[in-house]
């Protein structure tokens, strides 16, 4: 590695990959060059940019972009298809945000030239295995720099110290022990470490940035219109968004109303089990009104289908496999299965929880003639004794055999 010429970075600003980006000029001698992504994390990315140049970065090496319609048109969409959860929990908040700073990095790596690739994931978790295999994907001869590996920077105390040694400005909230790691994007913000780490204490109130306590939230529900075609929300209350926009609509209503809080403790791809706090409110609805309007538009064949390969499709992308060919067979078979997952859904959101109260389509499999208690002309009920007799027929055939 010590050819290495010249390495794109994913930059936060903070102090960790400040640090990172100081270490890689001194371990390496090496040209670096900074990649921020405006995700939807909430935050100004301009302090970003001067904090690079104010190391050393020129300009022409600081990339910013803001990647919040691809982010949720190409990653985010396609997951809320599958209705995916990993351990029946997590809505996959951070797990999906990592295909695609990795895929703009190999691309900024191509554009100028770069021999290497470099992120701030610690040794200990999930993200530096789903930016790695990601990265050699899609260049498979790029060359991964993984300091939290290869340092001896163990601490926040030496993190800070080197920092000060080499005139890194710090966030004041930063210079004792930061209370929690967090990590945030348009679809969710977690936290985890530190206090949080004890799975029996629960979380204090502060942790939580973007839901209101439940029961603070609202004494009146909200209630709230979803427009589906193909299986993607289009809009909200009748009115038209882009998908970023959407996405920001119903965290606003989530938000507002309490929804979207998790506390789970998750079973790492690395083999140890960690604590985490997620908000996703926007995410939370968004799921609950697919599977509403699924619920009268796929055939119950399909519809269980789906639900069968869920728990494997999310492992898939918690563990880093989104450019995966089995991942890309996955998406293709639940992308078929929405064709026809069009319409409205309507929900009621009432401190912390959601209620589907209606649901309509053009396409939907919801028959009235067939299912009323009424009468019909159109379902036989006497059909029902074949059709139970002939499924029974194994069960008697079983207890037969048992009794001699």
């Amino acid at each position: 590695m010590s050819d290495i010429k010249k390495v794109v970075l994913a930059y936060s600003g903070g102090l960790d990959t400040s640090v990172i980006l100081k270490w890689l000029q001194e371990t390496y001698d090496c040209e670096v060059i900074t990649f921020t992504a405006d995700l939807g994390q909430g935050e100004e990315l301009e302090p970003a940019r001067r904090k690079a140049e104010l190391l050393g970065i020129k300009p022409e090496n600081t990339f910013i972009e803001d990647l919040r319609e691809d982010f949720v048109r190409d990653y985010v969409m396609p997951m809320f298809r599958a209705n995916a959860l990993y351990e029946g929990v997590y809505l996959l908040g951070t797990s999906i945000a990592r295909p695609l700073i990795a895929k703009r990095q190999i691309e900024i790596a191509e554009q100028t030239g770069a021999d290497a690739v470099a992120h701030g994931a610690t040794g200990k978790g999930n993200d530096q295995v789903r930016f790695e295999l990601s990265y050699y994907a899609l260049d498979p001869d790029i060359r991964v720099i993984a300091p939290w590996r290869e340092w001896d920077l163990t601490s926040r105390s030496k993190l800070i110290h080197f920092a000060e040694q080499h005139q890194i400005p710090i966030a004041k909230d930063k210079r004792g022990e930061a209370p929690f790691s967090v990590d945030a994007n348009l679809l969710h913000i977690s936290a985890e470490g530190k206090i949080l780490e004890d799975p029996w204490e629960a979380p204090d109130e502060h942790v939580f940035s973007r839901s209101v306590a439940p029961e603070e939230a609202p004494d009146r529900p909200t209630f709230v219109e979803i427009d589906f075609e193909r299986g993607d929300p289009v809009a909200v209350d009748g009115a038209r968004l882009s998908p970023a926009a959407l996405l920001t609509r119903l965290n606003e209503l989530g938000g507002a109303n309490g929804i979207g809080r998790v506390d789970m403790v998750e079973g790492r791809f690395v083999g140890m089990k960690s604590r985490g706090i997620y908000e996703t409110p926007g995410g939370t609805i968004w799921q609950a009104a697919h599977r509403a309007i699924e619920s009268i538009t796929l055939d119950r064949g399909a519809l269980h289908l789906k639900d069968e390969l869920m728990p494997r499709y999310a492992e898939l992308i918690y563990n880093g496999f989104w450019f995966s060919p089995e991942r890309e067979m996955l998406q293709a078979a639940i992308d078929h299965s929405q064709a026809k997952v069009n319409g409205r859904v309507r929900l009621k959101l009432y401190k912390g929880g959601i209620q589907v109260v209606g649901r309509q389509s053009p396409d939907s499999l919801y028959s009235l003639e067939h299912v009323t208690f009424e009468d019909d002309a159109v379902y036989d009920q006497r059909d029902a004794e074949g059709f139970i007799k002939l499924n029974a027929l194994r069960l008697r055939l079983l207890y037969r055999q048992r009794q001699g």
